[in-house]
């Protein structure tokens, strides 16, 4: 066995390696600290936007005149899987919609 190392056998990883991978769990660690106690928040917040984007595609279907309806519509099969989660929501049984059952 040879006791020296060889070339290309790099076993340790490099200096700037190690580096960046602390510099990586500091900054993961500080975004947990200040970011942690308000995950819920920011939840709730992107829940929110992600209602009142749904409800601004589907206002055309809701009856609502919507000037850029004819744009939206094409956003509509992408918006369908969450669909059902967001009539029950805001508090709607069954689907307001009629050519969308989901219920």
């Amino acid at each position: 066995m040879p006791t020296t190392r060889e070339e290309g056998d790099d076993r340790r990883p490099s200096l700037s390696r190690r580096l960046s991978r602390r510099w990586a769990a500091f900054t993961d660690g500080l975004g947990e600290f200040y970011a942690g106690p308000y995950r819920r928040t920011f939840a709730r917040a992107r829940q929110e936007e992600d209602d009142l984007f749904l409800l601004v595609v589907l206002a055309d279907a809701l009856g609502v005149p919507d000037p850029a309806g004819y744009h939206s519509v094409e956003l509509l099969p992408a918006l369908y899987p969450e669909f059902h989660a967001w009539h029950r929501r805001i508090g709607l049984d069954r689907s307001p919609l009629e050519h969308i059952g989901c219920c």
